[in-house]
């Protein structure tokens, strides 16, 4: 039983400890009503925040899908280029020399490697036999001008009697005849001596032009064959050097900056850091079918005697830049089973654009077609890209500086 105090009992109100059903009813209601409201509103809020992530998944799905690209613009203004060629240079003039005339060498007068000029003489040869010919030839010629001449006094003689009738005409025309017939033996016999006189000219073996002796291939008392029953033996071989030749083959596409008095230059492993300057001064005009190269001759000065001929050189041509053509990076070309071809983005698709090339630089290349200084070219392109598709670019850097 509870104890009431006398305010209480007095007023004739409930105890503190006493609460009425109704009151207690409400309450748990509201609380429920705003648990109810607090779950609702986490259930939208969940339900709104995980929609909002879907929608910005497909959003950067899509985006991510987009290929990003890296573009340059081609370069104009294609600089001259250096063209790189391998040569061996030649003796201008190179002959061995051989004897006209059989023999003895009497003796020589230039070794290998002696400096000699034209008309200089480098042996002589002893020839008894031709000798004696000539000797005889001129005998010949002797007696064929004594007749010759004797018979010119017969036809004279013969002439001045037919007009006192003391001889007949027979005579003076068989008279005539033999005098013509004894001049043609004199010319004959002339014409076999000027042949023998010659023949011993050739005795003595004279340089015919200014050169350098490379080979010696005889000595005193070898027999000289000038080829009468055998092969002939080579006594000298001459090489002139102040100025040597160059040969060089030069690529096709390469063949039309080969002009006539080009002035490439020469450099040798043999003389680092130093270049001999060379002339272009002819080509064959005519393309080897199977080297598909131009033959070209450089002819390099070498009065100091530095260059030797044989030596392997590298002839250093300078190929003017084409103004109308346009350089990209190497890395922006496509390899496909149709052509050359790189992607160009254009309305922000790509698309794959045929090209034709020139010169290779190494980290770019020549396009002489297919492109203009405003394309965007991208760089490094997939290797499944496919034109129509659309790509995003990231950034643009002049063609010179991939």
């Amino acid at each position: 039983m509870i104890n009431e105090t006398p305010e209480a009992m007095v007023l004739g109100k409930p105890s503190a400890r006493e609460t009425p059903p109704k009151r207690r009813t409400k309450t748990g209601v509201l609380i429920a009503v705003g648990a109810i409201i607090l779950l609702g509103i986490g259930i939208y809020e969940g339900i709104r925040d995980r929609v909002d992530a879907e929608a910005a998944l497909a959003t950067e799905t899509r985006e991510t899908a987009v290929p990003i690209v890296n573009i340059v613009h081609p370069a104009g203004n294609v600089p001259d280029q250096e063209l790189l060629l391998p040569g061996q240079t030649v003796a201008f003039s190179d002959a061995p020399i051989y004897a006209r005339t059989s023999g003895y060498l009497k003796r020589w007068t230039a070794d290998m490697g002696a400096h000699v000029k034209q008309g200089e003489l480098l042996a002589q040869i002893e020839a008894p036999e031709l000798d004696q010919q000539l000797r005889q030839a001129r005998a010949d010629l002797a007696t064929a001008q004594a007749n010759a001449k004797l018979a010119g006094i017969t036809a004279q003689r013969t002439e001045s009697l037919l007009k006192s009738q003391s001889v007949s005409t027979q005579e003076r025309d068989n008279a005539a005849s033999a005098y013509i017939a004894d001049q043609s033996i004199v010319v004959s016999r002339q014409a076999d001596v000027e042949r023998l006189e010659q023949l011993q000219s050739y005795e003595n073996v004279f340089a015919p032009f200014d050169g350098v002796i490379t080979v010696r291939n005889t000595d005193v008392g070898h027999l000289i064959n000038a080829g009468a029953g055998g092969p002939a033996a080579e006594l000298f071989h001459l090489t002139a050097i102040k100025v040597l030749r160059v040969y060089v083959a030069v690529p096709e596409t390469d063949s039309p900056a080969m002009q006539i008095g080009a002035t490439p230059t020469v450099t040798l492993d043999e003389y680092p850091g130093q270049t001999f300057q060379g002339t272009l001064v002819r080509t064959d005009n005519a393309i080897n079918p199977t080297s598909r190269t131009l033959r070209v001759e450089v002819d390099v000065n070498n009065a100091d005697g530095k260059l030797l001929p044989g030596s392997y050189v590298f002839v250093h041509f300078t190929l003017p830049g084409r103004a109308r053509s346009v350089t990209v990076p190497s890395n922006a070309l496509l390899f496909r089973s149709e052509g050359l071809r790189v992607g160009v983005v254009r309305d922000g698709t790509a698309e794959l654009v045929p090209i034709t090339i020139g010169r290779d630089y190494g980290d770019k290349v020549e396009v002489l077609s297919g492109l203009g200084p405003t394309d965007q070219v991208i760089v490094n392109p997939s290797d499944s890209l496919i034109g129509g598709t659309t790509v995003r670019v990231a950034s643009s850097t002049p063609a010179g500086k991939p």
